[in-house]
């Protein structure tokens, strides 16, 4: 089910079931003149639409516009940055209405800057804002003095449940450290090309990389779809395991 096409009484099973509540965090990127802007989005999204038809989760809107960053290509290449602070200002607000409305099972799905699973600008924005927007939540329902109150004295006890509150919002890769490993990982070329072209055929153009050369997009010309098959294959069954 997707959350744009929620009703109260739909959101109400969401919450009562604790249903995972899915989000691609994407961007607007400079991917060379063979491979759309919205890559990163898409793979994040397209694995979260396949991942749907395996189990029930709530699609939530997608995250676009981020901080993408100019190390790829310049303000003139169609990369849309949003600086850090303010992306995560805005990210505080979207995760803070999330929990007030009883949602406590979401998560953040990220394929941008995620190689190994390093912690990068845009991947750092998230998590402090879901920290941050967690840490209000419960100040704003408990009082103040809430973690020091007798009635979280079980509070070490539930940190690896369900009822641990700084679990509620998760921040994962679309394809895990040991995923990546077991096929490969790169911006713009052979891997990425390939996962793209499995899920959204369309947003590559191969016969386009001649337009202008790049390092980082010559490795494009090998991408397939057997190989993007796989990556999505082994992507979901981490997906799957991970999302509960």
């Amino acid at each position: 089910m997707k959350l744009d096409f929620c009703f109260p009484r739909e959101l109400e099973r969401i919450k009562k079931e604790n249903i995972p509540v899915v989000i691609a965090g994407g961007t607007v990127e400079y991917h060379g003149p063979h491979c759309s802007y919205g890559c990163d989005t898409l793979v994040a999204q397209g694995l979260i639409e396949r991942l749907s038809e395996q189990k029930e989760i709530c699609i939530a809107p997608s995250v676009s516009y981020s901080p993408a960053s100019y190390a790829v290509a310049d303000e003139k290449s169609g990369t849309v940055h949003v600086e850090e602070d303010a992306f995560e200002a805005y990210l505080y607000y979207v995760f803070f209405s999330m929990l007030s409305s009883g949602l406590h099972n979401i998560y953040v799905v990220i394929h941008h800057q995620f190689e190994n699973e390093s912690l990068m600008p845009m991947t750092l924005s998230y998590m402090k804002a879901a920290k941050r927007a967690t840490m209000k939540y419960l100040e704003s329902t408990l009082g103040r003095g809430w973690w020091g109150s007798e009635s979280y004295s079980n509070y070490y006890q539930q940190l690896e449940g369900a009822d641990n509150p700084f679990g509620w919002i998760k921040v994962i890769p679309t394809m895990s450290t040991e995923v990546q490993k077991a096929t490969g990982y790169d911006h713009a070329g052979k891997f990425e090309c390939s996962i793209l072209m499995s899920l959204y055929p369309e947003a590559v153009k191969p016969d386009r990389l001649g337009d202008i050369d790049h390092w980082f997009t010559k490795s494009a010309a090998e991408a397939d779809t057997k190989l993007g098959d796989k990556m999505v294959r082994l992507s979901l069954e981490y997906l799957n395991n991970t999302i509960k």
